[in-house]
């Protein structure tokens, strides 16, 4: 497959990311629907975590399979894993002691509660959210930081598909790559809905330039990845960034589980958590019932 028609794969994987981004402009006070959205977001995150731990794991369970077998030694064993706990480590710990630095920040003088709230697709409430991570000078709202975290790790994640979409295309697996950019497009058209799920707790609704930015973010690595997965494939660059992805995408699902917590109506974070994990599985199975 030539240069051109991989990279273009490559874009339409990670483009359908944009489908889902609009829904951060809805202002609607509907808020049980939004509590669902909210938890379905966090089911497809929750699924994210998963499917990007497994991959990242491959090549560990690889070189332990060859230990059992004698035809080969711990060297990679011991190198992958410290790869895949350093980057999950990392991931996590990382956004962690940025938060922490935003807690030690001067907090401005908040509004009352409830004013000037506006509703959008999340659960989240303005002052539920400032309270998790109080605003601080860069101009960004506190709903803000946490969406553009979720698409960094989100990011970090297509990067790692990308690798893959471009292996299999320099390897010649036309098939195989074409079945990976069906599977990796669907995924990306949801998880743009989970990339603008906090943005329910900024009063002001989202620009579509910030949007468009978030889509970048979260999208672009996708192309990034296939343009250098053609060229050559690297397992180890590979565990680096998915559990590099793992670790900040696990970061902001405990922050949403514990906003959504404290949003009553809890029946709805089961059942938008379980709809979202669907959601997730189903897009894997089609890629699995594909061969790929």
């Amino acid at each position: 497959m030539s240069e051109t028609r991989t990279l273009i794969l490559g874009f339409i994987a990670g483009a359908t990311i944009l489908i889902g981004l609009p829904v951060g402009r809805l202002r609607r006070p509907m808020p049980g629907v939004r509590q669902f959205l909210n938890a379905t977001a966090i089911g497809i995150l929750i699924f994210l975590v998963w499917d990007v731990l497994a991959h990242a794991w491959e090549p560990l369970d690889a070189a332990l399979s060859k230990v059992h077998d004698h035809s080969g030694g711990l060297g990679p064993v011991f190198g992958y894993g410290t790869l895949f706990l350093g980057g999950l480590s990392i991931g996590l710990l990382s956004l962690l002691g940025y938060e922490r630095v935003l807690i030690r920040r001067p907090t401005p003088p908040q509004p009352e509660p409830g004013a000037g709230a506006r509703f959008g697709p999340g659960a989240m409430a303005a002052d539920e959210l400032a309270t998790l991570q109080p605003p601080a000078t860069t101009g960004l709202s506190a709903a803000r930081r946490l969406a553009l975290t979720i698409a960094v790790g989100i990011g970090l994640h297509n990067f790692g598909e990308g690798l893959a979409i471009g292996g299999s295309a320099g390897r010649g697996e036309i098939t195989l790559a074409t079945l990976l950019v069906i599977g990796f497009a669907l995924h990306n058209a949801t998880e743009g809905f989970g990339i603008v799920a906090p943005l329910a707790a900024d009063a002001d609704r989202p620009s579509w330039g910030f949007l468009l930015l978030t889509g970048l973010i979260g999208g672009g690595p996708t192309l990034i990845g296939t343009a250098i997965g053609r060229q050559f494939t690297s397992d180890p660059l590979s565990v680096i960034f998915l559990s590099l992805a793992a670790g900040s995408i696990l970061y902001v699902v405990i922050q949403l589980i514990g906003i959504a917590s404290r949003a009553g109506r809890r029946e709805l974070l089961y059942l938008g958590v379980l709809a979202g994990l669907a959601a997730g599985f189903i897009t894997d199975a089609i890629v699995t019932a594909g061969g790929a």
